[in-house]
């Protein structure tokens, strides 16, 4: 399975502004760049498409930045990173084609194991709230067992 920088800047921004009070007030894309060291051209694309998938919102003028969309423990890791087109898979084959993952008709033998890796990565990110990662809780099961 691949990540790209794509999908990890915007998490890692994402956070950011969940840390920095993006919820109550604008925080500018250039505060979260110095902080993050990325470059604010790239945020600025990235947080377009988090825009366009009601994420974040942009706050115009004095004071201006953005701000987030839903509360950070309703937003999920694999809705930021579905949001800026990465996708999380761990087969190299493509959904609804014939050729497998090594450019032949049919499936390598451990297709099968890395599809169910994917799957539970998904579902694992699916799991993991912007409030996680700020508080950096990550087993979900032990703190349900902790409880």
């Amino acid at each position: 399975m691949r990540l790209t920088s794509k999908g990890r800047y915007a998490v890692m921004a994402m956070a950011d502004l969940a840390l920095h009070g993006g919820g109550e007030r604008a925080v500018p894309l250039q505060e979260v760049a110095r902080r993050q060291e990325i470059s604010l051209s790239y945020l600025e694309q990235l947080f377009s498409r988090l825009r366009q998938a009601r994420l974040v919102t942009g706050v115009r003028g004095p004071g201006g930045g953005y701000r987030l969309a839903r509360a950070g423990n309703a937003i999920t890791v694999d809705e930021i990173i579905e949001a800026v087109n990465e996708p999380i898979k761990a087969t190299r084959c493509e959904e609804g084609s014939g050729k497998s993952c090594m450019g032949k008709s049919g499936r390598c033998i451990a297709h099968n194991l890395w599809q169910e890796m994917g799957v539970r990565i998904r579902d694992f990110l699916a799991s993991v709230t912007l409030d996680d990662v700020v508080a950096q809780r990550f087993d979900r099961a032990a703190n349900v067992a902790a409880e």
